[in-house]
Order: structure tokens, then C-alpha cells, then sequence
């Protein structure tokens, strides 16, 4: 074989890989993933009357809003999945799986999201600024966040708090991460309802 045929021949084997490997990235489909709230064994004990709680507004720091799930390579070092997806934007998918934890553990059908809709009576209110929420399949997923419980008839602040919840993630896949992302949720949504508790008993 001339040295003219032999590169030939090895350019059109790269562009025959590079075909097949781009063919194949683009059959693969993405996947969808939701952050679930607690189940029902999880319910409190009704309190003296029902509560009224409002959730939000929620704050998320821009390197997660985006469709894709966020890894984290190093504490310097984030990396977005290709084909691992938010089913709903993450900020409004944390809010509502709050909201329903707060229901569930609070005993009371009476949450509202933030932004509502017309002047809801609110009893309690609860302002949460995440500044992370990442991990990595096969290791863990850390929560970090700042909330604040107010008192929404006098606008009076009961609590400001700092939670950092850390949750081993099982398994090696997405399966795993979210779940334990949706344990973390519920990490913090036992601590915001336990401080809403002992603030409607004083």
C-alpha cells in the first residue's frame, strides 16, 4: 500500500468512527427526573387547628438553573449530565416537594407556593436561599441553605437558620443521586416544621 492509500485509508476510518459515535450520541435518549416528597408514613400530629403555611420565595444559585443535573467533581469543579434531566425547572420542583412535605408533617392541607395567587391568610412563612445542592452518583449529595420563619400576620421574624444536610447517595446512577437529593429535602423540611411547631405551641 502507497503512502497516499494508507492515509486515505485512515481518514476514511475516522470519519466512519466519528459518524458511528455521533449516530450513537444522538439515539440516546435523554432521562427525566423529579425530586419526590416524603410518603405518607411520614405524617405528623395535627396541631390544636390547622395551619396556615406559606413556602417561598425559594432562591437557587444560578449554576443550577438549568435543565441539566449538576455534579459536583471537586469543590472547584461542577460537571452538567448530558442526558440526565429536570423533568421541571429545579427551583419549583424543590418549592412544591417542600410545600408537600410541610403538609404532610404538619398535618394540614393549608400550603401555599410562593408566588401565589390573590391574599391567602398565611399563619407561618418560610423564606429559603440555597447556595448548594449537588453531589455525585455513588457519593453524596450536601443541601446548604439559609431559611428564615416568619410570623406573616406581624411580619415578625422567629428564626433564622443555617442547615447543611449531607445524604449518602445509593448506588452508582442518577436513580440513587436524585433520591438522595430528595432525602435532603426532607432533611430540612423536618427542621422548618419542627421550628413551626414549637412556634405555634408558645
Amino acid at each position: 500500500m502507497t503512502r497516499k492509500y494508507f492515509f486515505q485509508a485512515i481518514a476514511i476510518a475516522l470519519c466512519a468512527s466519528s459518524l458511528m459515535l455521533f449516530g450513537c450520541t444522538r439515539s440516546m435518549p435523554p432521562k427525566f427526573y423529579l425530586l419526590h416528597p416524603l410518603q405518607e408514613a411520614a405524617a405528623g400530629k395535627q396541631l390544636a387547628h390547622s395551619l396556615s403555611i406559606g413556602v417561598g420565595p425559594v432562591h437557587m444559585p444560578e449554576y443550577l438553573d438549568r435543565p441539566q443535573i449538576v455534579t459536583r467533581v471537586s469543590p472547584g469543579e461542577v460537571r452538567l449530565a448530558d442526558f440526565e434531566r429536570w423533568a421541571e425547572p429545579l427551583k419549583g420542583n424543590f418549592s412544591r416537594v417542600l410545600g408537600e412535605n410541610l403538609s404532610l408533617l404538619l398535618a394540614t392541607d393549608r400550603i401555599s407556593i410562593f408566588p401565589w395567587t390573590g391574599a391567602p391568610h398565611i399563619d407561618y412563612r418560610v423564606i429559603v436561599e440555597v447556595t448548594r445542592f449537588d453531589g455525585a452518583p455513588g457519593n453524596a449529595v450536601l443541601l446548604d441553605s439559609r431559611w428564615s420563619l416568619i410570623q406573616e400576620q406581624d411580619r415578625k421574624t422567629l428564626m433564622e437558620k443555617r442547615s447543611v444536610i449531607t445524604i449518602p447517595a445509593e448506588g452508582q446512577d442518577f436513580n440513587g443521586l436524585v433520591a438522595a437529593q430528595s432525602k435532603a429535602v426532607a432533611g430540612l423540611s423536618r427542621e422548618i416544621a419542627a421550628a413551626i411547631k414549637a412556634a405555634a405551641l408558645r
